[in-house]
Order: C-alpha cells, then sequence, then structure tokens
C-alpha cells in the first residue's frame, strides 16, 4: 500500500494549510500524525472509513479532518495554526485498531 502525502509549507501564525493524502486502496483507519525536532511522534487525527473521527486535544476546533472514499483520500484542513503546530505530518493508515502503512512527511512550518 502507498501513501502519497501533499500540502505542507509555510505560513504564519494564523494562517492555514490543507494536507492531503493519497492511498493505493481503501483503509479503515486514516490519519495524520506529526514529529516536531526533539519531540515524539504524536497522533493529530484520524477517521475510520464511516467518519468517525479523533483529534489530539492540542488540535480541536481548530483541525478538520475529512476523507473523500471514492478516492481513497483524507484531507488535513488546518486553521489557526500556531508556531506549536511546526513539525513534520505523516499520513499513516491500516485496518481496524492498526496503522500499519505510513507514507512520506510533509513539512509544516508556522512563522510568529
Amino acid at each position: 500500500v502507498q501513501l502519497q502525502a501533499s500540502g505542507g509549507g509555510l505560513v504564519q501564525a494564523g494562517g492555514s494549510l490543507r494536507l492531503s493524502c493519497a492511498t493505493s486502496r481503501s483503509l479503515f483507519n486514516m490519519g495524520w500524525y506529526r514529529q516536531a525536532p526533539g519531540k515524539q511522534r504524536e497522533l493529530v487525527a484520524v477517521i475510520t472509513r464511516g467518519g468517525t473521527t479523533n483529534y489530539a486535544d492540542s488540535v480541536k476546533g481548530r483541525f478538520t479532518l475529512s476523507r473523500d472514499n471514492t478516492k481513497n483520500t483524507v484531507y488535513l484542513q488546518m486553521n489557526s495554526l500556531k508556531p506549536e503546530d511546526t513539525a513534520i505530518y505523516y499520513c499513516a493508515g491500516g485496518g481496524v485498531g492498526t496503522m500499519s502503512y505510513w507514507g512520506q512527511g510533509t513539512q509544516v512550518t508556522v512563522s510568529s
């Protein structure tokens, strides 16, 4: 299974970015993780095929994860970005209760 992520970049604090991740086949769970310099990788948001979402507390109300099952693609809309959102964002996916497949990271940098 291949995951292709896109959409990172540089934005000022308060701005918005949208990340996309397309997979080569449908996966039950899809989501995003991130890793900031010197920190462990952490969950950002996940979504099931049925549309149930789970968000990290730090992004609730600012980030929205959605998916288009016809395109095997998930979208992470990130609004009101903060400098602490700066990280490499990784797309991931898998079966029920798993995240077995990972895409390449995409850098998100939020300047203050």
